[in-house]
């Protein structure tokens, strides 16, 4: 499972974590959020190399509009504390392990 993270949570295992981590974006009223869900549950058990969060924007606008989250389900990734990949939208399960590999 995936745990949900807060803006207090951000820097401790974001921004310092040593793996690779991919953040989802999302809301709990979102469809295409929803279909994403056990796309990224799957991925999570197939890529132990990855941390992977979620979080809510309506929840955290504040951290939404740091990474200028206008559009949900939004999949960032970071690498030392940076942003390196994105995905906005639903994508398949294939289509989101390519955008992993990219980044191993």
């Amino acid at each position: 499972m995936i745990d949900t993270i807060y803006a207090e949570d951000f820097n401790s295992k974001v921004i310092k974590s040593k793996k690779p981590v991919i953040v989802d974006f999302f809301a709990e009223w979102c469809g295409p959020c929803k279909m994403l869900s056990p796309v990224l549950e799957t991925l999570s058990d197939n890529n132990p190399d990855f941390d992977f969060y979620k979080i809510n924007a309506d929840e955290n606008p504040q951290l939404a509009s740091a990474y200028e989250i206008s559009s949900i389900p939004n999949v960032l990734i970071f690498k030392n504390g940076e942003v390196v990949d994105s995905s906005l939208g639903y994508k398949t399960q294939e289509q989101m392990q390519k955008l992993l590999d990219n980044h191993r």
